[in-house]
């Protein structure tokens, strides 16, 4: 059975990638290429759901907005 998790993507100042899945505190990688990303973030949430057991996540993805603070 198939599982759907949102994964949020950020890049630091030097330019390495990074996901992190926000139903699995703590589940959440790097890589410098965005291939290399999606391989290592789909191994950490496998070895998350062998750890934690297949559990039913009840948080769904709503969306994402930016926002500007400061002058």
């Amino acid at each position: 059975m198939n599982k759907y998790f949102t994964i949020v993507i950020t890049q630091d100042e030097d330019g390495v990638l990074m996901a992190d899945v926000p139903n699995l505190p703590g589940c959440h990688t790097q890589a410098k290429t965005y291939p290399s990303l999606m391989k290592r973030i789909r191994e950490a949430i496998d070895l998350y759901l062998e750890v934690n057991g297949a559990k039913s996540f009840s948080s769904e993805f709503v969306g994402l907005q930016h926002i500007k603070v400061g002058g």
